[in-house]
Order: structure tokens, then sequence, then C-alpha cells
């Protein structure tokens, strides 16, 4: 599901579970509305709250963290991508067709990733079959150094394009959801617990449910905000393509 719709279904769940809630007031009978009996009520929903607002904290710090680690990913591989190119470049002439295969190899995850929604990371040493980064690879291998200059650019190629794989690699697999699916269940399951004592709890009225109707509103956003977050690649809030098309410009040039 969506996160809209995932949002939605909360919202749902937890605004029908008031509506029971406020029916339930009609329908019980009067001694289990008693002062003592309210007060127990408030004591669980009192539990529930605040066992609520911990996991609501954790889950919006989970998504953060997962969106915020992938965005610094991105900036650190384009610079190291534009590195690796002017490595390259200062080689020598010979480095023209893996500069061109380097180029080719970012344009095309660029687009994959940014443009048709693959939430994939993207990459320079990818064993994916590709034959950009085939011919990247194979030029690297086949440079032959003339002097001690081109031996230690050559070096430092390599040393650079280890370390871009390797962060790649940590991209690809942080590319699954970091949002534990129980979590957000229980976690709904508890709102509309909460959201059903408010209700059962308020006098049946106009403010009363278009109170209700807000806060549900309200904690659904926040439903919305988390699953948003959790996927950095795709939707509203992803993140930004700019430092690896910054990094698709200058390169090959």
């Amino acid at each position: 599901m969506s996160p809209m719709a995932v949002a939605w279904t909360a919202f749902g769940c937890m605004f029908g579970g008031a509506l029971v809630g406020i029916l339930c007031r009609r329908l019980l009978p009067a001694h289990h509305l008693a002062d003592e009996s309210r007060d127990a009520v408030k004591l669980v929903m009192g539990l529930v709250a605040t066992m609520s607002a911990l996991v609501l904290g954790l889950l919006i710090a989970s998504a953060k963290t997962t969106s915020d680690t992938q965005s610094t990913e991105v900036v650190q591989l384009s610079a190291g991508i534009i590195e690796l190119d002017r490595l390259l470049a200062r080689y020598g002439p010979e480095t023209a067709e893996a500069r061109a295969a380097l180029r080719d190899a970012v344009a095309a995850a660029v687009d994959r990733v940014f443009n048709k929604g693959d939430a994939r990371p993207i990459g320079v040493v990818q064993n994916t079959g590709s034959s950009s980064f085939d011919n990247f690879s194979n030029g690297i291998v086949r440079l032959s150094p003339q002097n001690d200059t081109q031996r230690f650019l050559r070096g430092q190629i390599l040393q650079l394009g280890s370390e871009l794989g390797h962060t790649r690699l940590l991209m690809y697999g942080q590319r699954g959801s970091s949002i534990k699916w129980p979590f957000l269940v229980v976690l709904i399951f508890w709102l509309v617990i909460l959201f059903w004592g408010f209700g059962m709890l308020s006098p049946a009225n106009p403010t009363v449910v278009a109170a209700l109707l807000i806060g549900a509103l309200s904690v659904a956003g926040a439903v919305f905000l988390i699953l948003e977050l959790d996927n950095p690649y795709s939707g509203l809030m992803r993140i930004s393509s700019e430092p690896a098309r910054d990094a698709l410009a200058v390169i090959g040039h």
C-alpha cells in the first residue's frame, strides 16, 4: 500500500473508533459511566497514549534517520564520482573511453532512480551486466602506467572506485523499509483504542466530533510523514537529485 493509502486507512480506523466510542456512550448503562468507571478508563487511556507517543516518536526518528542517511550517501557518492572523473582526466587521454563509460553509467542510474522512480541508489561499480559499467571497469583494468605519476593515479583510481563501490553496496542494502510493519499495526491499534476512549468519555455534539476528526487527521498525517520519509527515493518527500545531476553535468568533459 502507498503511504497515502495507509494514512487514510489509519484515519478511517481512528475516526471510526471515535464514532463507536460515542455510540457506546449512548448505549451503556448510566452506572458504567460513573466517576469511578471514567477514572479507570482515563488511566488506561493515559497508559495507551504514553505507549503510542513513544512508538510514534521512535518511528519518526527511524524514518528521519533513514532519509538523512540516504541523502548524505547520495551527496558523498556524487562527490566521489566527480573526484574519480578528475583523476581519470589527470591520468591521460587513454582514459577517455573509461570516462565516457562512467558518464553513461551514471546517466542511466540517475534516470532509473530519479526519473523512473526505481527506489535503488545510484552506483559506480555494479555487477549488473550493463555495457556501460562493464566498459568502465574494463577501461580501468586495462590502464598501463608509463611513469610514476600514472602509477600513483592508477592506485588512487582503484582505491576510490573500491570506496564508491562499497558506498553503493551500503545504499543498496538500505533500500528496504526501515519501518517494521508490526510496529505500525500495533501503533494504529493503540490509536484506535485511544480515540474510542475519547469518544466514549465525550458528549456527542458537533464540537466534539470536529475535534476528534481533526485529531484523527493530525495523527494520520504523522503516519503519512513516517512512511514518506522511509521511502527516500520516491513520493512527495524524496531526496534531492541535484547532487547526482550536478555530478553528471561535470564528468566526462
